[in-house]
């Protein structure tokens, strides 16, 4: 009974995380937009957290670099099971046109499992709200 609470509520209202790990910022940009009231990703019960061990959900943009590797670990580490993870942009998806690069490993997925992957450069902000309504339809 308990275990089905929690997983209708973390449905209903999943609370995000969103985890830059260097890159253009464009990306950033179209995820905020996202969460704004135009696009308003919080009528889906979306939230914004600013700690991982409130979230459930680790929207992650940006390469993994060699600096940051450990810490996206860590942060995924801090954030409480279930949890999820959704790329966006090809800079988390392949590393794009840091590719290549001595201090690029490619992208999140190098370092920690992604559930959903959000294609653009930068992703469109409906794109993003289109991964994270397909994502909590997988649940």
């Amino acid at each position: 009974m308990l275990n089905k609470l929690t997983r209708w509520s973390r449905i209903k209202s999943p609370w995000i995380l969103h985890l830059n790990s260097g890159a253009c910022n464009a990306c950033d940009i179209e995820i905020v937009a996202a969460l704004t009231p135009r696009f308003d990703v919080e009528r889906f019960g979306v939230l914004l957290k600013a700690t991982p061990r409130h979230a459930d959900v680790i929207i992650a943009s940006g390469p993994v670099t060699r600096q940051i590797r450990d810490r996206i670990v860590r942060i995924y580490d801090q954030t409480p099971n279930p949890k999820f993870v959704i790329a966006v942009g090809a800079c988390a998806m392949s590393g794009c046109v840091y590719r290549g690069a001595y201090n690029i490993m490619g992208g999140i997925d190098q370092v920690i499992p992604v559930d959903m992957y959000v294609p653009g450069c930068p992703a469109r902000p409906d794109a993003i709200v289109d991964g994270v309504v397909k994502l909590l339809g997988k649940l």
